[in-house]
């Protein structure tokens, strides 16, 4: 007699020929299910290995010297490579660039003041809108740059074409924003300031054209921050570089009317620093179109993305924010130095220039720091995110030490560079030593923000900002210059903003180390 065999579905989805009450798996399904997990497991492993060569393949990171380490991926680089190693490998581009950056404000001071004083004034007193028009573009640009990265990190290659198409949007909304400052309030806003009607004439010449042309910034800020987002930061650096040669190179030529150009003074100066703008900003677009295979942009069929944009705008805006509480503290300083002269006007413009070429390495510096801690930060290892901020630290006031001796020991020859007279010079050299006291303490609080923003708080970094730019520095130097009766009460209120700074750092450092780098230490995330 035939042996009846039941066939029945168990639970999981398999056939079994035994009675209805087993689970006893068949012989045959046994060995099927061996056979289809060493398949499994090969496959798995093939996977991976092609997997591992395209992440080596696409995330090839860049050295100092711009060839690509082949050896390992990003961020295998950020969890294993020396800390010393790694964050001067990652932070020299963009210090390199950002100095090259704050040349263009440089040399245009430099040219200007030996064209007239009042030039240097009238570029000093226009500072506060330039500040803001890179500030914006800027900020945009970070915006859009993070989500690129993120999108590109999760494979998401249409979406991270998108978010470039609204961040480009976004800053043609900007630079139409500064082309009706230009058209219509850049008188206004100088005679906001000041009553010298050269000054002015100047200062009004020179904001007409940095914004109606602001094209050339936003195109430049636009692109470059495009190439950034993919890990290309060496040809954005060759791009800034490019911008502050011409710059360099045209504005003597267009200031003082050499080799056929016809003399056009503080005007000049403007259109060699947006020729020096365009042509990076060209650049930087070919090397997208040639060099960037990650982007592929189009704008046939663009809407406005309401959802991207409010993203963007959620990173972006409070890196604005930050650098317009910078102009907002020079336009308020301003209309107190004038009250005592232009001339020391045109002292605090020379010396900021020089500042910001002083703090440029310790922001390139934080550029690089962040990543490395966040990456850390998200792999849960506090020894390498303490061992980065220890030595982001030690970096940054060994920088700002050298600095500080450089200003100490050379405040004339410094103000010399700006074609000093004697009487600025008299100004000047007192101002210079008094305010260069400030870089003592500014190395800790500016690395202290960058350690801010790498753990996800960066509203930490604005309240140190504010506190120092708005909530200090102003009303002490109101008070000093009068309580004082001298412009030296102005140039005081630097240090003592510093020292304000500091003691907020480190109380919100500590408060950091105690809500997320101690319960990493612990094992635990709060």
């Amino acid at each position: 007699m035939r042996k009846q065999v039941q066939i029945r579905i168990n639970t999981n989805g398999r056939y079994s020929k035994y009675g209805m009450h087993s689970s006893r798996p068949c012989r045959r399904e046994v060995h099927m299910k061996e056979k289809d997990s060493v398949i499994d497991n090969v496959k798995s492993a093939d996977s991976r290995k092609t997997s591992d060569k395209k992440i080596i393949s696409d995330n090839k990171t860049m050295s100092a010297t711009g060839k690509p380490s082949v050896g390992e991926n990003r961020e295998n680089k950020m969890g294993v490579m020396s800390e010393g190693k790694l964050l001067m490998s990652m932070s020299l581009p963009m210090i390199i660039s950002m100095l090259f950056q704050a040349m263009y404000n440089v040399v245009d001071s430099v040219f200007v003041s030996r064209f007239s004083m009042d030039g240097l004034t009238a570029v000093s007193t226009a500072f506060p809108i330039q500040n803001l028009m890179i500030g914006v573009f800027s900020g945009l640009g970070v915006g859009f740059n993070a989500f690129i990265s993120k999108a590109l990190g999760e494979k998401k290659f249409d979406r991270a074409n998108e978010v470039a198409r609204q961040g480009i949007f976004l800053e043609a909304i900007g630079y139409v924003i500064f082309l009706i400052i230009g058209l219509f309030f850049a008188k206004s806003f100088m005679m906001s300031q000041t009553d010298d009607a050269q000054v002015i004439q100047y200062g009004t010449e020179y904001l007409e054209v940095c914004c109606c042309c602001a094209f050339g910034i936003a195109f430049q800020m636009t692109f470059e921050r495009l190439l950034q987002s993919t890990g290309r930061t060496m040809y954005s650096m060759i791009t800034q570089i490019l911008g502050a040669v011409i710059n360099l190179i045209l504005d003597p030529i267009m200031i003082f009317g050499l080799l056929g150009c016809p003399r056009m003074g503080v005007k000049g100066a403007a259109i060699a620093t947006v020729c020096g703008q365009c042509i990076a900003g060209t650049l930087a677009m070919i090397f997208n179109i040639k060099k960037n295979p990650d982007l592929h942009i189009t704008l046939r069929k663009f809407r406005p993305h309401g959802e991207i944009i409010g993203k963007i705008l959620g990173v972006g805006v409070p890196s604005v924010i930050m650098v317009a509480i910078g102009s907002v503290m020079n336009y308020f300083l301003n209309l107190i130095l004038f009250s005592f002269s232009k001339l020391a006007v045109a002292v605090f413009g020379a010396y900021f220039k020089v500042q910001s070429m002083a703090f440029m390495p310790v922001f390139g510096l934080n550029n690089g720091m962040i990543p490395i801690i966040s990456y850390n930060y998200g792999a849960q290892r506090p020894d390498r995110m303490k061992r980065t901020m220890k030595l982001g630290v030690m970096v940054g006031c060994s920088i700002m030490l050298f600095c500080l001796v450089i200003m100490q020991a050379f405040p004339g020859q410094i103000l010399k560079i700006f074609d000093a007279t004697d009487d600025m010079l008299s100004m000047g050299i007192p101002a210079v030593r008094i305010m260069s006291i400030a870089f003592i303490f500014a190395g800790f609080s500016v690395t202290c923000s960058g350690m801010f923003q790498a753990v996800g708080k960066g509203v930490y970094s604005m309240i140190v900002s504010m506190a120092r730019q708005l909530f200090v520095i102003l009303p002490v130097a109101y008070f000093l210059s009068k309580a004082m009766n001298s412009v030296n009460g102005v140039w005081t209120a630097f240090p003592i903003a510093e020292i304000f700074s500091v003691i907020i750092s480190t109380f919100l450092l500590l408060r950091v180390y105690k809500k997320i780098v101690k319960p990493l230490e612990r094992g635990q995330i709060e």
